[in-house]
């Protein structure tokens, strides 16, 4: 089968799951947090990937006052900021952020500054000079800020960005940007995105002569 070819003007990329492999990290903290708050971790597990964790805290605990979610997602933070132990880059990572390093690009994540440095310097890739971390929303992925204001500042509409993602939330987020998504990973492949890969080593990236980006990729 012949390469899929996307052509953009600006790439949106999510990090978890799309660029670094933090599960590791993710299910130790989350785990401990669902036991200690009488919840199934299997069943916590699967909501907690895209989002914010004060969202992922009140779609587990919806009749909980949300300012003990953000007070506990304060800790949360704080706990995946410090636990790096078996964050590597997806594969494909390093030699795709090389590729995009002089085009129009962003890192739209559900972490915050502090967590999205510590994972990208453990996994050893560039922090993109533009980024729409938790700090800089009012809302969490699925709700499609993020991605919006990271292509505000890239200064192209959402028609021209293309989102890389590989969660449920940030997919929907995506798509209700307006945006094109192409799902990395097997947390992706279910979920109907405009083309699915397994990992960044699907991807070929060129850039035209226009200054548009053209992406080739060999779907899953």
């Amino acid at each position: 089968m012949p390469p899929t070819v996307l052509t953009a003007r600006a790439l949106l990329l999510d990090m978890d799951g799309t660029l670094v492999n933090s599960d590791a990290v993710v299910e130790r903290c989350w785990r401990r947090w669902a036991v200690e708050h009488g919840l199934d971790p299997e069943a916590a597990l699967k909501v907690v990937h895209g989002r914010q964790g004060y969202a992922t805290m009140a779609v587990l605990l919806p009749d909980r006052p949300m300012e003990e979610n953000h007070a506990d997602n304060r800790v949360m933070l704080a706990e995946e900021t410090a636990d790096v132990e078996g964050v590597v880059p997806i594969g494909g990572a390093p030699v795709f952020m090389a590729a995009i390093a002089e085009l129009p690009h962003a890192l739209v994540t559900s972490a915050d500054t502090a967590l999205a440095t510590a994972r990208m310097g453990a996994a050893a890739l560039p922090m993109p000079a533009v980024r729409v971390t938790a700090e800089q929303v009012g809302a969490s992925k699925p709700d499609p800020e993020g991605f919006l204001k990271g292509a505000a500042e890239l200064g192209f509409d959402a028609a021209d960005c293309v989102v890389f993602e590989d969660s449920e939330a940030g997919i929907a987020a995506g798509r209700a940007a307006g945006m094109r998504v192409v799902g990395v990973g097997p947390r992706a492949a279910a979920l109907a995105p405009d083309v699915h890969v397994e990992d960044l080593t699907r991807v070929r990236v060129e850039a035209a002569a226009n200054g548009s980006i053209r992406l080739h990729i060999d779907a899953a």
